[in-house]
């Protein structure tokens, strides 16, 4: 039973606090078109615990929302060939945004909200990824490079709570502009995993574009207040 009271009738909280409420909202963005296509690159499976977060995940209200698997493709090929297929898109290719999210990559509910305000509040990005570690005792954050520095891709130290610019991030759980891809003077495929073979070195798919589109002035950062979680399925560990 609830405690007796006396309720008079109110006009709710985000009335009672109107200007705050529509700073809020206009800080978001919420009220334009924030449409986000979702590719997600995954064998046949995916963690139950990572499953989870992907299903709990809020997108902006009322904006629309396409999710896409890329099965049994290398990383680097799947993200390449999702993006070519979503430019190729008679309507997807008019769209605001593409998340990049992995099958081990445990983000937050409210995280895409928060990426999408980031994004709406800084057009200079062209990406925005969550805080997420690589895996083990000695993870680093992926917060890739001083972008006050030449060109390089050493990890940088996290600031909680801010956002921090750095010279490339990973796609775990990461907000990009599609507008991005639009641009001619990027090298295809985008992404590409470099393993020696061709004796340029090594590297992920992830830096491989941004040692590309730095040069064009694109410019990404990490979150700090966007935790996301890397899985570990054979540890049963979140890194």
């Amino acid at each position: 039973m609830p405690e007796p009271r006396i309720i008079m009738q109110d006009t709710g909280i985000h009335n009672e606090r109107i200007e705050e409420s529509a700073t809020r909202v206009l800080r978001s963005g919420s009220w334009k078109k924030q449409r986000i296509i979702t590719v997600l690159p995954s064998a046949t499976t995916i963690p139950a615990r990572v499953a989870l977060a992907h299903w709990n995940l809020a997108f902006p209200p009322n904006n629309g929302v396409m999710k896409i698997l890329a099965l049994g493709m290398e990383v680097g090929e799947a993200y390449s060939t999702a993006i070519s297929s979503i430019l190729a898109h008679p309507e997807l290719s008019k769209w605001e945004y593409v998340l990049t999210i992995e099958h081990d990559n445990a983000p937050p509910v409210n995280g895409v909200l928060l990426l999408t305000e980031r994004m709406e509040n800084n057009p200079h990005l062209a990406a925005v990824s969550g805080l997420y570690w690589t895996k083990g005792e000695t993870g680093v954050p992926q917060i890739w490079g001083d972008p006050a520095d030449v060109l390089n891709f050493r990890p940088q130290a996290p600031k909680a709570g801010e956002l921090v610019e750095c010279c490339g991030i990973g796609m775990g759980f990461a907000l990009w502009r599609l507008e991005t891809f639009k641009d001619s003077r990027l090298r295809k495929p985008w992404f590409k995993t470099m393993t020696g073979i061709e004796g340029t070195g090594v590297g992920t798919q992830d830096l491989y574009f941004w040692g590309d589109a730095r040069q064009y002035g694109y410019r990404c950062a990490v979150d700090c207040n966007v935790l996301v979680g890397h899985y570990d399925l054979e540890s049963d560990t979140m890194w």
